[in-house]
């Protein structure tokens, strides 16, 4: 029983933490990334960056660019290229939502983190409107208000 919950588990490679505080995510996905074997070796030792990463879709597919995955140093001369364009892995009524949303609405397709799933290779993509400087601002006073609140009921 423990071994199934250990597999089922996520474990986590990188996260997009300026994804949330640059964008309003709207909606997410969880979508598989077509890899060779060299970038799976480099993802399993955690050598992964998708902060500059973005997702668009065209020709019916959607496609994941600037994730940087580093070059596994074990590798023979067939390593990988760090930033090559992936092809993300979604069923069609997920990439007709995207195509609607993307390009009818102007909303972008943002990793918010990569794991493994079940030793398979997932990101998490979501649907971001940019955020204002003024929005950026009530977020952040909104979450020093509620912190203030916290700190003045633990004290009593």
């Amino acid at each position: 029983m423990a071994e199934t919950e250990a597999k089922t588990e996520r474990k986590s490679i990188a996260r997009n933490k300026r994804a949330r505080h640059d964008y309003q995510i709207l909606d997410t996905w969880e979508a598989g990334i077509v890899l060779t074997g060299s970038e799976v070796k480099s993802l399993r030792d955690g050598k992964a960056n998708i902060s500059d990463a973005y997702g668009i879709v065209k020709e019916g597919e959607v496609h994941l660019l600037n994730l940087h995955i580093s070059p596994y140093e074990k590798a023979t001369y067939f390593n990988h290229e760090p930033t090559r364009t992936r092809k993300l892995l979604l069923h069609r009524r997920e990439i007709r939502k995207m195509i609607g949303a993307v390009e009818r609405q102007g909303l972008t397709l943002v990793p918010l983190e990569l794991y493994f799933k079940k030793g398979k290779a997932k990101v998490a993509l979501g649907l971001g409107r940019g955020k204002k400087l003024y929005d950026k601002r009530a977020d952040e006073k909104r979450r020093d208000d509620e912190r203030d609140m916290q700190r003045a009921v633990r004290t009593r």
